[in-house]
């Protein structure tokens, strides 16, 4: 395993990694990953479905997989954390935020989602990540270029300059049907509201079902301006 000290070897590496690795397939992708950066590196889940966290455990057995519990997920949601962590050889590892939901209704009003979502998911989602990522020098996402424009352009690999770290694109370069051709193959975990006319999933309160022909991100916030929870820049 190659053993990288600087940030401006990550950053190089990074760089270097998301021009030679852009034609490379999924699994070869997070093997690099496993290779250069062992238990520095993690794979985020939003348990939508376990694509990502499958195909890493295939790469690096047993490694860790970080899910954000907000306080306003879906049961559905859960219980698919719960299954992949009793059937997949990963180390699920749950951050939540520093206050609860009665916490933070408290101290911001009650459904802060509704009125500054903005703010509710820096709380509840950004700020916890950040620290969870800390101990990390790469984490992994299932972000794919076919899902929104806002994530057309998303690398393989690439730097996350704000966190200072390798973020892997490794299904980047995907499309649904190869996701449900991966799920099918490999009998992987999905999160039962895929069936259910969800084509995203996230808190709760702030998403809903999609129609025909809108795209996979138009359930989260619909109606708002907003199309990312500040995750992904």
């Amino acid at each position: 395993m190659t053993v990288v000290q600087t940030r401006d070897e990550l950053k190089s590496l990074a760089e270097r990694a998301g021009r030679d690795l852009e034609e490379a397939s999924a699994l070869d992708i997070l093997k690099w990953a496993a290779e250069n950066f062992g238990p520095r590196f993690c794979v985020t889940s939003s348990m939508e479905d376990a694509v990502v966290a499958h195909l890493a455990s295939r790469a690096l057995p047993g490694v860790d997989v970080v899910f954000l519990d907000t306080g306003y997920h879906f049961p559905e949601t859960i219980g698919t954390r719960d299954a992949v962590e009793a059937v997949m050889d990963v180390n699920v590892i749950t951050l939540t935020p520093r206050r609860s939901v009665a916490e933070q209704d408290a101290e911001y009003g009650p459904r802060l989602h509704d009125r500054d979502p903005d703010l509710c998911c820096a709380l509840r989602k950004v700020r916890p990540l950040e620290e969870g990522l800390a101990g990390y020098d790469a984490w992994a996402t299932g972000l794919r270029r076919d899902e929104s424009p806002t994530r057309a352009n998303t690398p393989v690999v690439g730097w996350d300059e704000k966190r200072q770290k390798v973020k892997i694109s490794p299904i980047a370069r995907w499309t649904q049907a190869d996701v449900d051709g991966y799920v099918t193959e490999h009998g992987v975990l999905t999160n039962p509201l895929l069936m259910d006319g969800y084509a995203s999933v996230g808190c709760a309160p702030c998403t809903r079902r999609v129609a025909a022909g809108e795209d996979a991100r138009a359930g989260r916030w619909a109606g708002r301006g907003k199309t990312e929870c500040g995750l992904h820049g």
